[in-house]
């Protein structure tokens, strides 16, 4: 029977694509980006680390895609003026 590993901390970098563009914010555990970061030194942005869960860090990698619209009050109808 094989152990499985816990992970204990996620980390969200922003990926560097082809000649440079910027791609989208990434989601991984702590030990892959630190793999990552020793291949190529500073060619991905790290932008948080030692997250507990990797819900908070998907939460935090996509922003505020995907968060519910605001709802908006409805406008009240101007009151009619009453008879005299």
């Amino acid at each position: 029977m094989r152990a499985t590993d816990v992970c204990h901390a996620w980390v969200v970098y922003r990926m560097t694509m082809h000649r440079n563009t910027v791609g989208g914010n990434v989601v991984c555990e702590q030990r892959e980006w630190e793999v990552l970061e020793a291949e190529r030194p500073g060619f991905h942005t790290l932008l948080h680390s030692g997250l507990r869960t990797e819900q908070e860090a998907e939460r935090l990698a996509r922003g505020t895609a995907g968060d519910p619209v605001p709802r908006k009050p409805k406008a009240k109808p101007a009151a009619a003026p009453l008879p005299a």
